[in-house]
């Protein structure tokens, strides 16, 4: 029994709930014995959820309801492309995005918020809260870390606590949903943070490309340069932890990719003990794909929560048309 959520159609608005059991995920702590206690359920959630809030960028592509859910604010990165400045996730639909980037010959560009974004966010959630915790792209692969530390510096004694998920996408995407689950169980902000942080070393994308040239292009190729140039009859698995993108092996067809992306995530699973999973099912236009790599994936390893979103268009800017991955973090 486990948490699943599945697109209904293309980018975040198309994110909906299919079944939510309700569980207890084991690193959520109790809710302490306080006055709080005499409230409701949703008025306490409302106390608690106004001392502390979460921000996070336009990449970790949480499904809406979730990000509704836990009132988690996004910071748009922006996609430039030829004289048009789109924001991350709000002004270009998904589908026309890829669309585009199938046949537009002028190659897109991205960059990170602006300290402005930032200080603005912050100030808002200030407002209301009484400290933020802001989780982001890994710094090895954006700037939006950079603008968020400038940001704070602007604003001397708040309490802002930022963390390099080290990733992006979902794997970031579940740190930024676990520091907000803390919240909502009553945790200290030193626990919100602890939370967040526990699962960087753990995550991990597996991903595959129907092309390298797309991260060519934008010098995020890393160690994978070594699979550029033989491309035409083969797909490469790649790997993206610590900030980087790494090459790990080559597989003649998308379907013996996913398979070999399954067994790769399933045995590192089992390197674990067979511990409490979440995953999801990442990708670039391809949503059968996705669906059939997650149903494959949920039968051979602990699967407490599933997720199935697209990759945000920045990070398509970057992946091209057809990427297909899996997430995979600890419960």
């Amino acid at each position: 029994m486990f948490l699943k959520y599945q697109e209904g159609g293309s980018g975040q608005a198309g994110n909906r709930p299919l079944y939510c059991p309700p569980i207890r995920t084991r690193w959520m702590p109790a809710i302490r014995q306080s006055p709080a206690e005499e409230l409701s359920f949703s008025e306490r959630s409302e106390l608690e959820m106004s001392k502390i809030a979460i921000v996070t960028d336009s990449t970790a592509y949480i499904p809406k309801e979730l990000a509704e859910k836990y009132r988690i604010r996004t910071v748009p990165l922006r996609v430039h492309w030829g004289s048009d400045t789109y924001r991350d996730g709000i002004d270009i639909k998904t589908v026309d995005f890829y669309e585009r980037l199938k046949t537009d010959p002028v190659t897109p560009t991205t960059a990170a918020p602006s300290i402005g974004d930032f200080q603005k966010v912050y100030e808002e959630a200030l407002e209301s809260a009484e400290a933020v915790v802001s989780i982001h792209i890994a710094a090895l692969l954006s700037a939006t870390l950079q603008s968020a530390e400038q940001a704070k510096a602007l604003l001397p004694g708040k309490s802002i606590d930022l963390i390099d998920s080290g990733s992006t996408s979902m794997a970031m995407g579940y740190m930024v949903l676990a520091a907000a689950r803390a919240v909502e169980a009553g945790a200290s902000l030193g626990e919100v943070v602890a939370a967040a942080r526990r699962l960087i070393a753990p995550a991990r994308i597996t991903f595959t490309v129907d092309t390298l040239e797309y991260l060519r292009r934008g010098g995020r190729i890393g160690a994978a340069q070594a699979f550029v140039g033989n491309l035409m009859d083969v797909k490469p698995i790649l790997d993206l932890r610590d900030g980087r993108i790494e090459p790990l092996e080559r597989v003649r067809t998308k379907k013996k990719a996913v398979a070999r992306i399954v067994d790769i995530i399933a045995r590192h699973a089992e390197s674990q003990n067979n511990a409490p999973v979440r995953l999801a099912a990442v990708h670039a236009l391809v949503p059968d794909e996705a669906a059939a790599l997650l149903e494959m994936a949920v039968t051979r390893m602990n699967v407490v929560e599933t997720v199935t979103t697209d990759f945000s268009p920045t990070i398509a800017t970057h992946s091209g048309p057809g990427t297909l991955g899996l997430v995979y973090t600890l419960a």
